[in-house]
């Protein structure tokens, strides 16, 4: 059964309570599980993370190889600004889907840059909590036809 690495960033860990009017209600736990519902009926397993320190999710992204077949990775801040966690990313060459809640295109200017974006396999954006839905719908569909 293929395996997915669900990885959250900086902040997410207050979902449901920062900033509803932007990220929505829904909280952390919710997403977690909405994504193992998803994930049973697509016949994936998940390994749901989060941190606020770029250090360990970089950790877990390398830990990820030999162990995951896939990652869908919400970033948070780190998305525009972290080199780092983009060169983990291409370094373990597994299929990333970037997620957001909110549509960053449509945010500040600084929002709009995504140092994830050149090495993943795809970004959805602006539709709250479903993005991570659709992401694993997409892996899914990736992960059976290679």
């Amino acid at each position: 059964m293929p395996s997915v690495l669900i990885l959250n960033g900086p902040n997410l860990n207050l979902l449901g309570t920062r900033q509803p009017d932007v990220y929505g209600k829904t909280t952390l736990a919710d997403v977690h599980g909405m994504c193992k519902d998803e994930a049973a009926r697509l016949g994936l397993t998940i390994t749901f993370e989060q941190s606020n320190h770029e250090g360990v999710l970089i950790d877990l992204i390398h830990a990820a190889k030999g162990t995951h077949d896939a990652i869908v990775l919400n970033a948070g801040a780190y998305t525009h600004t972290s080199i780092a966690l983009m060169d983990a990313i291409a370094s373990v060459e597994l299929p990333v889907v970037e997620v957001h809640l909110s549509n960053i295109h449509a945010r500040e200017e600084f929002r709009h840059t995504s140092y994830i974006a050149p090495v993943a396999v795809g970004q959805i954006c602006g539709f709250g909590a479903k993005g991570y839905l659709m992401a694993l719908d997409a892996l899914s569909e990736r992960l059976v036809t290679t």
